[in-house]
Order: C-alpha cells, then sequence, then structure tokens
C-alpha cells in the first residue's frame, strides 16, 4: 500500500511538470520568429543606445577650451566665469548645400581659427523643414553638423531660419515640435546654441517675437536649462532697443541676434549696436557680411573691419555669412570652385580670403 501511494505521487508530480511544461510550451511560438525578432529588436536597441551615445558625448566631453557657455552681462563667459567671443561661420540653407556639412570642411574652418559653426535651416522657401522639405534629410545633416563640430572642439548654432515667413508665429507650433526635439536630444551636448527665428520681418512686431520666444524657450528649457539661446530681432535683426526696452526675464542664458552688411549697415546701425550694449543687452551677431544687405554687389572689407574691431572690444561674438559656392558677394568661396573641403587660397572669395587673415589675426 504504501509503494502504492509512491507510485501514485510520482505520477502526479510527473503529470504536473507535464503539464508546466505545455503550459511554457504554448507561450512560446513554435516557429521562434518573435524570439528572433525579440532578440534582434534588443540587438538594434542596443546598438542606437552605443550609437546615439557615442554621437551625442555628455558635456564633460563638448568643447574642452570653454565647456558650458552662459551668458554674463552683455556676452558670452566660460564654465569658470572667464569671458568668451565665438567668431565662425554660417552654413548657407543646408537644404541647398547640405555637402559643406562634412568632417573635412569643418575642421579646416577650425584650422582657420574658427570657434563656432551654424547650421541654417531655412523653414519656408524651397526644401524649407515647414513647407516642401525633406525633414528627415535636414535633421541628418543637423546631427551631422552638432557631431562634426564636437568633433573639432567647436561650438555649433542650430538655427531655425526664417526670412520669407516674417512672422515667426506662422509656424509656431512646428518651432515647438522642432525644439522639443532637438533640445532633448542634445541636453547633453554643451556645445550647442538655439537661435529661435533667425530674422523676423515684414512688420513684425517686438512683442510678438518676445511672446514667441518665450514659449519656445519654454520648450527648450524643459529638456535643457543651461543652453544659450538666440532670440532674433525685428526688422532683419536690427530693432535693437525695442529689444532693450522689453528684455526677455523669465529665462536666463538669453541673448539678442544683430545682423549687418557691412556694405550697406555702417555708422547708424553700429550707433544702435553701441546703445543696445551701453544698455546691458546681450548681443550675438549671428550672421554678418561683407557686402550689400541684397548678399551681393560690393564688398567693403574697410567697414567690415570698423564692425569687427566695435565687436571684438566688447567681447561680442560674430558668425559670417556664408560656406557655399553659390554666385554671391556673400559667399566665401568662388562660384567655379566644386570642391567641398580642402579649400585653397585660390577657391577663396574676397570674402573668404577676408574671412581666413581676420580670423588668424
Amino acid at each position: 500500500m504504501k509503494m502504492k501511494r509512491v507510485f501514485c505521487i510520482a505520477l502526479l508530480l510527473a503529470a504536473f511538470m507535464l503539464l508546466a511544461g505545455c503550459s511554457s510550451a504554448a507561450e512560446t511560438p513554435s516557429d521562434g520568429a518573435s524570439s528572433s525578432a525579440d532578440a534582434t529588436q534588443t540587438t538594434e536597441q542596443q546598438s542606437q543606445e552605443e550609437t546615439t551615445s557615442a554621437t551625442y558625448a555628455p558635456s564633460q566631453a563638448c568643447p574642452s577650451m570653454s565647456g558650458q557657455l552662459s551668458v554674463q552681462g552683455t556676452s558670452l563667459v566660460d564654465k569658470a566665469g572667464n569671458p568668451v567671443q565665438l567668431r565662425g561661420v554660417s552654413t548657407h540653407g543646408i537644404a541647398w548645400f547640405g555637402q559643406y556639412v562634412n568632417k573635412d570642411a569643418f575642421a579646416q574652418l577650425k584650422d582657420w581659427g574658427a570657434n563656432v559653426v551654424r547650421l541654417a535651416m531655412y523653414t519656408a522657401e524651397n526644401g524649407g523643414y515647414c513647407t516642401d522639405g525633406d525633414r528627415d534629410a535636414l535633421l541628418q545633416l543637423i546631427d551631422d553638423g552638432v557631431q562634426y563640430a564636437l568633433d573639432e572642439d567647436m561650438y555649433v548654432i542650430i538655427d531655425w531660419h526664417i526670412l520669407s515667413d516674417g512672422d515667426p508665429t506662422q509656424y509656431q507650433a512646428q518651432a515647438e515640435e522642432f525644439f522639443a526635439t532637438v533640445s532633448a536630444k542634445y541636453a547633453g551636448c554643451d556645445h550647442v546654441l538655439y537661435e529661435i527665428c533667425n530674422e523676423p520681418n515684414g512688420g513684425t512686431q517686438w512683442s510678438t517675437v518676445k511672446a514667441y520666444a518665450q514659449d519656445i524657450l519654454g520648450v527648450i528649457r524643459a529638456n535643457d536649462a543651461d543652453a544659450v539661446v538666440l532670440v532674433g530681432t525685428p526688422n532683419w535683426c536690427q530693432y535693437l532697443a525695442d529689444a532693450a526696452a522689453d528684455p526677455i526675464t523669465d529665462y536666463n542664458n538669453v541673448m539678442y541676434t544683430l545682423h549687418f552688411y557691412a556694405a550697406t549697415h555702417t555708422d547708424d546701425l553700429r550707433s544702435t549696436y553701441s546703445a543696445a550694449i551701453e544698455a546691458g543687452l546681450p548681443v550675438f551677431v549671428s550672421e554678418y557680411g561683407l557686402c550689400e544687405a541684397s548678399g551681393s554687389g560690393t564688398v567693403s572689407t574697410e567697414q567690415a573691419d570698423a564692425w569687427t574691431a566695435l565687436l571684438d572690444e566688447n567681447n561680442t561674438s560674430y558668425v559670417l555669412w556664408s560656406l557655399c559656392n553659390k554666385d554671391e558677394s556673400a559667399s566665401i568661396l568662388n562660384a567655379s570652385c566644386d570642391k567641398t573641403s580642402g579649400f585653397t587660397s585660390g577657391d577663396l572669395s574676397p570674402v573668404g580670403q577676408w574671412l581666413v587673415e581676420m580670423l588668424a589675426s
């Protein structure tokens, strides 16, 4: 009887284990497809995480010369509170001249003495981010530019380049989505600055720009509490007085942009700039040229020298328009130059030659 009881218990245990095994087998796909997919997905996720980690380095890997920048008084300071001046070059619209967003070109800019590159992404126009542009391709160019700048220990400005859409609120929903994406992606990169509206124009008032800027700043600050943000001023970034009279006070590390073209904008605009500095407004020249305001016409190195001397005196940062071979006076390359890096003196336009000499001085 005892042996029978033991035998029954053994049978019950065997049955229980068999049932457990069947239940486990029922939860496992018979062909192994999902299991393989899960493994592939896990591998892809790990690979993506490794790539992201390698591409968007933590803050300590960002520009060693100055680290995280901040705004103090009317200009920039480094992580130790020492004055910093950024001088460099802007791309033209990356939808049209994206070939210049390449590692070797950025390395050459660094060799010339540049410490910042501006990535100009048009919001409207042909190929604009908010119109008919290839958003994935544009975002990839920004990714590439951020990485190439980091590789060369340079800062980089992500420029939401409004122009024909002179009122930045026209595409505000898209701007909020864009800056939410990029500020989350680059939150650990201290070398990234954001320019949230290139050139408000067409009668757009500072009150409108300020309200827009406060909304976009809120989006950026939700991800990045410290990044320097550049805010455009009305009339193609020339009405600094309006911003000085009513600056943004809800957020820190904000600067206001001035744009000039030396053959057109001379003493009057320099007086406007000086008055804004005296009023305590942090100014950043995120775009300037040596030619006329049209981007073409006469080049004035004399007026450009007067501008840079004044900007240097006040430790104001400035970025030249533009890195491309477009057949216009503002380009740093001759129209006949088909290179995308390795530029020689003969490849450079008069503006490009002036730039190289200025950066080296």
